[in-house]
């Protein structure tokens, strides 16, 4: 009987192989099912903290915003703040320039007290004598009232004569501080000033046995005739024109600088010109030929060189001048220069006292 031949890869053997393989496979599995969960898990913390990162940075985001809008806003209402200081710091510049204005003249104005008193009385006695004089307008006749024409060799004569006035500020007063002070006052009292009032009772006085033509023209830092659609035009010499045109003077508002380039534009406008001009005026001018709305400091040399200015370019020397100054403190050149201005027209240069006319 033959042997059975021996192998190694039985049966027994390959169903312990297949037991093994199936440890094996057995083993991966539970492995993997450990990794996948702690996979998960994993993925799930991670997932947990990305969703919380993501809510900080929108947090933060929101907060950026908001500290972002909140600066804007600051930073606008830091502007407000700055233009409203910048605002009171101009207030208050000029609350101290006007505190200063009426400390400088409130000493002038107790001073003063005594002084208006004096001008409220001259003032009554002016109107009497200013009615008498404009009755006299009216009834003067004969030769004794010609001889009302000179004021010590001055005469007033000629075919058309122009009245310059002089309607500038400091014709309030006869000092800076009171025409200062009379400059804050209500129209109604400057029209009453004792100095304003002099020279319209001058020019009154003038006229009075005047029978030329004439025209009246009042200049600060423009010139005008007082009366309202006549400038260029001669007025005849009768009791309406002169005593309208007084009285227009007598309603005029001195007020701000003078320059003598519009005096002597008034004259250039006239046509034909005059034979005679009568000049009223306290000083020299204030300003030149280029009105400024808000001139700087006005001093002497400045003053002199608007003088020299419009003599030297637009005076001319062929109509006699007479010169009335009423003058005023602080401008000592003023009586020079208007001398040498009457002297080289071959006018008169007359400094009337208060008193006058009487």
């Amino acid at each position: 009987m033959a042997r059975r031949q021996f192998n190694v890869f039985n049966l027994s053997f390959l169903d312990v192989m297949a037991c093994g393989f199936g440890a094996i496979i057995l083993f991966f599995m539970i492995i993997n099912s450990q990794v996948k969960s702690r996979s998960n898990q994993a993925a799930e913390e991670l997932t947990s903290q990305t969703e919380f990162l993501e809510q900080e940075i929108s947090d933060f985001q929101k907060r950026l915003i908001k500290i972002k809008n909140t600066l804007e806003k600051t930073e606008d209402e830091n502007l407000v703040i700055e233009g409203s200081i910048q605002e009171l710091l101009e207030k208050i510049k000029e609350l101290t320039e006007e505190i200063s204005f009426y400390e400088n003249n409130s000493l002038a104005s107790v001073e003063s007290i005594e002084q208006l008193k004096i001008d409220i009385e001259t003032l009554e006695e002016s109107n009497k004598r200013l009615q008498k004089d404009r009755d006299n307008i009216a009834t003067c006749k004969g030769e004794n009232c010609g001889r009302k024409q000179f004021v010590s060799g001055c005469s007033v004569n000629g075919s058309r004569v122009l009245f310059l006035v002089d309607s500038s500020t400091s014709m309030l007063g006869y000092t800076y501080v009171n025409a200062l002070r009379l400059s804050i006052f209500p129209d109604e009292r400057k029209q009453q000033s004792p100095k304003w009032n002099q020279v319209i009772k001058g020019i009154r006085w003038l006229l009075t046995k005047l029978d030329s033509d004439f025209q009246i023209y009042v200049f600060n830092e423009q010139a005008r005739s007082v009366i309202e659609n006549s400038e260029g035009q001669w007025l005849e010499a009768n009791n309406e024109n002169k005593l309208k045109a007084i009285n227009n003077l007598a309603s005029t508002i001195p007020q701000k600088g003078n320059s003598l380039h519009t005096a002597f534009d008034a004259i250039d406008s006239m046509d034909p010109k005059p034979d005679l001009v009568v000049l009223f005026t306290d000083g020299l001018p204030t300003q030149g030929r280029r009105i400024l709305s808000e001139p700087t400091e006005v001093n002497q040399d400045t003053r002199k060189k608007y003088f020299d200015d419009a003599y030297k370019r637009e005076f001319s020397p062929s109509i006699p001048t007479n010169i009335f100054l009423l003058p005023l403190d602080g401008d000592p050149y003023a009586a020079s220069k208007y001398i040498q201005l009457a002297q080289a027209s071959n006018g008169c240069y007359v400094t009337p006292a208060r008193d006058w006319p009487l």
